[in-house]
């Protein structure tokens, strides 16, 4: 049975899905990324702040947060001295998964950045992420937005949080999505991804945190089972 402390977080997780696919539906992607893009391309995609500040500089920053967590988790500072020592290796380890699994799927994926496209001056037409076994004569490896996750790679935070500071946890939940739109924003005006990228991009860590937050708890629940049955 699911517990309390789980059904919110499910609910969510199932209403952002069901928004996905509405958008996904929708048609959306491509009036937004005319936008910002002409027949021409895309000008904003060598502009010197999106490329060096929001892409290559944000991307660096992640790297050295992600060493900063693990390293946090024998010498925690600021607000992750609230956090036990598995609670931070938890957030460490749930931000590397979240990009690895980020990764993972661009690696397998048949579409396309939207500055390929035909339609902004490329050879690409454009297909659906979903038909995974379908070209779309482009390079591909552009689903989901991986610079995205350089943010929403975080939001294992709120997990961590939320038992123990529900504040502090709504608050890293804000800021951790306030920053990974932002980087699929300015990757968006480049013509790097559509807007579905970075959605899909946000529920897959999401998920990725909330999958792991409940097996580290599932583990400690029969641990503590066993630890409470008396021996013969």
């Amino acid at each position: 049975m699911i517990r309390f402390a789980a059904a919110r977080p499910l609910a969510l997780t199932l209403f952002a899905l069901a928004l996905l696919l509405l958008w996904d539906a929708s048609g959306l992607d491509l009036a937004l990324a005319r936008l910002a893009g002409t027949p021409m391309g895309f000008p904003w995609r060598d502009h010197w702040f999106l490329v060096k500040v929001m892409h290559e500089g944000a991307r660096s920053l992640s790297w050295v947060l992600v060493i900063a967590l693990f390293a946090a988790i024998r010498w925690p500072f600021g607000v992750l001295r609230r956090l036990s020592p598995g609670e931070r290796t938890q957030l460490a380890a749930t931000a590397l998964l979240s990009v690895l699994l980020i990764s993972l799927i661009k690696y397998t994926s048949n579409t396309s950045c939207p500055w390929e496209l035909q339609t902004f001056g490329g050879v690409a037409r454009h297909v659906s992420h979903w038909a995974w076994r379908t070209s779309d004569g482009g390079s591909g490896h552009c689903f989901p937005a991986g610079h995205a996750s350089a943010a929403f790679a975080y939001l294992g935070g709120y997990f961590v949080f939320r038992r123990s500071s529900p504040a502090t946890a709504r608050a890293w939940l804000v800021c951790t999505l306030i920053a990974g739109l932002a980087l699929g924003l300015s990757q968006q005006l480049r013509g790097a991804h559509y807007m579905s990228h970075t959605l899909w991009t946000a529920w897959l860590c999401w998920v990725a945190a909330f999958a792991t937050d409940a097996l580290v708890h599932s583990v400690s629940a029969r641990r503590a089972a066993r630890r409470a049955v008396p021996t013969a």
